[in-house]
């Protein structure tokens, strides 16, 4: 029996020439699995047809964005995941989701392999065959490139070869990776950490340096949702793409850092996300007036090993699952409205209010009004500081 593959395909040369190396190599059939995530670029159509055309026989695209906002995104403003506390996951959080339709595909297709385009450099591989294995262990994993040394040269020459419908002419310096969350741009003339960014890299930002009024915009959440801006109801992807744009207009979102990847190496990676950090920086401001004091010392911690684990390629494994439920439960009172200003590639929180505020005026007002009881100060602190004392008296008896 003819084995079949389920490929996750891109539309670009790597992927698009996977599809007869594999059915060559394995004298499998192959079935190309696109899903739309926001990343703009070429119609899908385009794509779905390409793959047919590269010798898949079966080939089709998913529209996952609204999924992708409201499952993935989501989930990660509740959890205010920023990876070494900067990046905002946004490869990290699209892997999984694509991993859960492959696995759909090739049950739907009678799949016995699933195939992608990563190296055995990258974290992606792992993110893919780890999810994979959670969801569906009895499917065999095959990475072109990485297991069998398939190199860009030889991708370009079974290209020409095979007069694939592929411009091989161009080939771009960087490697980028963009969906609605955010765009990632590395490699080329970026591998050497000591030049500087150049304009041209980015496309979801503009430039933060350029003169132009500020943009003020209101953010309303629901239970650590976003649900309306500037008044205006709005679904999770509506809300990601209306920030993308007003934010990014006014160059908010920018990385540039190197950072730990999981295989051990050190990269190097340009970052630009104007809706993630928008929406971020948003909803922390609103649990810093929502959760209570220890609950939230204690949440920056789990946000941390959230991030790590989503960064990881564990999405599904018991932790994760563990720490949605007690995120899910600090967002209970994570409720009301934030202004932002976004102006020169940033985003400053100039408003806040919340029937849910844990903020007291009458407590915290040092004028007429005060209602704090000054006099119950002094014992408080004499017994704050008594273990201190205690053991300060200790070392000096002890010398």
């Amino acid at each position: 029996m003819t084995e079949r593959v389920v490929l996750a395909y891109s539309g670009g040369l790597d992927t698009s020439v996977a599809i007869p190396y594999l059915a060559d190599k394995m004298g499998a059939e192959v079935i190309a699995v696109a899903v739309d995530l926001g990343q703009g670029g070429e119609d899908m159509a385009v794509i779905r047809q390409r793959a047919l055309d590269c010798g898949a026989v079966e080939s089709e695209v998913i529209d996952a964005k609204e999924e992708f906002a409201a499952e993935y995104c989501l989930p990660a403003v509740k959890a205010n995941a920023l990876y070494m506390d900067r990046y905002p996951l946004l490869s990290s959080l699209s892997r999984p989701l694509i991993v859960k339709h492959l696995v759909e595909a090739a049950k739907r297709y009678g799949g016995t392999v699933v195939s992608h385009g990563c190296t055995g450099k990258g974290n992606d591989q792992v993110r893919f065959e780890v999810g994979i294995g959670a969801l569906a262990p009895d499917l065999k994993i095959v990475a072109p490139a990485r297991d069998f040394a398939w190199t860009r040269d030889k991708a370009i020459a079974l290209a020409e070869e095979r007069g694939l419908p592929i411009d091989v002419s161009h080939k771009s310096p960087y490697s980028i990776d963009q969906n609605l969350w955010g765009r990632a741009v590395e490699t080329g003339f970026l591998e050497d950490i000591w030049n500087a960014p150049i304009e041209d890299l980015y496309e979801y930002t503009a430039d933060p340096a350029e003169p132009r009024d500020a943009d003020e915009v209101v953010i309303t959440f629901e239970a650590g949702a976003p649900v309306a801006i500037d008044g205006e109801t709005v679904t999770p992807f509506q809300a990601v793409a209306e920030l993308n744009r007003r934010a990014g207009a006014q160059g908010v979102g920018r990385l540039d850092m190197v950072e730990d990847r999981l295989v051990g190496i050190k990269s190097r990676e340009v970052y630009e996300a104007p809706g993630a950090i928008a929406l971020i920086t948003a909803h922390q401001e609103l649990e810093a007036v929502t959760v209570e004091r220890d609950l939230a010392r204690f949440k920056k911690s789990v946000d941390q090993r959230w991030a790590e684990l989503v960064y990881d390629g564990l999405w599904f494994s018991p932790l994760k699952v563990a720490l949605d439920a007690f995120v899910a439960d600090t967002q209970k009172y994570v409720s009301g409205d934030i202004r932002l200003t976004l102006h020169g590639g940033r985003a400053v929180v100039t408003g806040r209010r919340s029937e849910a505020s844990l903020y007291d005026f009458n407590l915290a007002t040092y004028d007429t009004g005060d209602t704090f009881d000054q006099s119950l100060a002094k014992g408080f602190v004499q017994l704050w500081g008594l273990p201190s004392r205690i053991a300060a008296a200790r070392d000096a008896r002890l010398g």
